[in-house]
């Protein structure tokens, strides 16, 4: 295994739509294992092949406190989506230090290949729900800060190295998703729920100062 090199905003292959893998071989389960020992090197909970600069399908994930339950997605597709919204904080291994609140449904159905390339489906909710739907959106060239305002998206654009390197703003519509969330609350036709998770990073990282109350 090995520690990759994760891609960092406003790099504009973060922008480049992931391919399907044709085939669950060796060398897919070589470049899982990578995203694995990258992810959990961080530190986050999720990570997309995206990330890493390889532009197919495959997504792992692992939202446990003791770091023992990888789950793999390989060519995933978000099937179901749920009416009822959460608001949660995401953040980005792809951009450091940069959080903001995200809508999302709260609860999806989504089928994959696993690491033998044999198809399942799986019905989830809450973070890992919301850190499926992240990863996902990497594969097809979205970051989360995207969900943003343009002006908010504008602020962080000033805030990338590339923008104070050349002096200049970059194209945040452009070149506008991975590590702590925070589950701030619930919106339905019943009416609000209130639910938080801390940050524990999606394709989320880490901000220390939570990571411990998740």
């Amino acid at each position: 295994m090995a520690v990759l090199d994760i891609l960092k905003y406003p790099d504009a292959r973060l922008h480049r739509v992931a391919e399907r893998v044709p085939v669950v071989d060796d060398r897919i389960r070589r470049l899982v294992a990578d995203m694995a020992e990258t992810m959990y090197k961080a530190p986050g909970i999720g990570l997309a092949a995206t990330q890493v600069n390889v532009h197919e399908r495959v997504v792992v994930i692992d939202v446990t406190e003791e770091k023992n339950e990888l789950r793999v997605f390989i060519n995933p597709e978000i099937i179901r989506k749920s009416d009822t919204l959460q608001s949660y904080e995401e953040g980005c291994l792809s951009i450091p230090g940069i959080y903001d609140k995200v809508e999302r449904p709260d609860a999806v159905t989504v089928t994959a290949l696993d690491l033998d390339g044999k198809p399942f489906t799986i019905d989830t909710d809450g973070l890992l729900a919301v850190c499926i739907q992240h990863e996902i959106d990497h594969l097809d060239g979205i970051l989360f800060i995207q969900h943003l305002s343009r002006l908010k998206q504008n602020r962080i654009s000033r805030r990338s190295p590339r923008w104070r390197r050349n002096g200049k703003r970059a194209d945040a519509g452009r070149l506008c998703r991975h590590a702590g969330l925070r589950r701030q609350g619930a919106r339905s036709a019943a009416g609000p729920r209130v639910m938080r998770w801390w940050p524990c990073s999606a394709s989320p990282t880490v901000r220390p100062d939570a990571a411990r109350n998740r």
